[in-house]
């Protein structure tokens, strides 16, 4: 760990996919240092106060005291590039931040599921906190991503010799899905929600589907980590597809 900066900071912190004891060492650490954490929340939920602790907040509670916690809205479910909406999130966010550097914190978490650098919120919000605040330090804190406790909870590896890996959004559209899925490696989807129907249809022209693997609510109580149900209706936005590369012996791949 280098050595602490003089300004004050702002740590974006991978607190993993839901589980609470997916959470590293120097991830606890810095949450329970920070002088607060801001954790994301739906804004249309939060708008008439009926937001129910998200998946951020309800893995570091465990860790981090309740008055040190704190909600920010965020456009989580927005779709169709920079909208307006993300946009006026994105800044109000950002105040939230700065007024909390302003006031008596010197060191503010934000805690994100999976990692920071990976299809996180924390990188706007670091971005616009930047412009607000050029004085403040940003780092972040790697957490476990969602592929990697799929591919531990189902016993499937992500990777092996030779072997690439592809990690995509289902938002960027099924092209990439079907050219990623038409290579060697394993192929791993975020955000296949909406695109469930899409999804069985490319992994059917694919030849893949029998071997995908579907993980919902990883970490959470009501968990479903199995085969790739072409009939799911019910997923929800955190959902995990995991397919793994063809694999026709011991070594294979070296």
């Amino acid at each position: 760990m280098s050595a602490p900066a003089e300004g004050p900071t702002l740590t974006g912190v991978g607190v993993g996919p839901g589980d609470p004891e997916l959470l590293t060492l120097r991830a606890v650490r810095v949450l329970r240092q920070a002088d607060v954490v801001f954790v994301p929340v739906l804004d249309r939920l939060a708008a008439d106060g009926a937001a129910p602790p998200g998946r951020a907040e309800t893995t570091v509670a465990p860790h981090v005291a309740p008055d040190r916690l704190r909600r920010l809205p965020f456009a989580l479910d927005d779709r169709g590039g920079v909208t307006p909406r993300r946009e006026r999130a994105w800044d109000t966010a950002a105040r939230a931040v700065a007024a909390a550097l302003d006031g008596a914190a010197r060191a503010v978490a934000f805690a994100t599921i999976g990692d920071p650098n990976v299809y996180s919120t924390f990188s706007y919000l670091a971005q616009t906190v930047r412009a607000l605040r050029p004085d403040v330090v940003v780092g972040t804190v790697p957490g476990v991503t969602a592929m990697q406790d799929l591919a531990a909870r189902s016993g499937v590896p992500l990777c092996q010799g030779r072997e690439p890996l592809t990690l995509l959004p289902a938002t960027a559209g099924l092209v990439p899905v079907a050219d990623a899925l038409a290579g060697p490696g394993t192929v791993v989807v975020y955000k296949g929600w909406r695109r469930h129907t899409d999804l069985v249809g490319a992994l059917r022209r694919a030849g893949r589907l029998d071997d995908a693997v579907l993980g919902r609510g990883l970490g959470l109580p009501d968990e479903r980590i199995g085969p790739y149900d072409a009939t799911a209706d019910d997923l929800p936005y955190l959902s995990t597809l995991l397919v793994p590369a063809r694999r026709d012996h011991r070594g294979g791949q070296l």
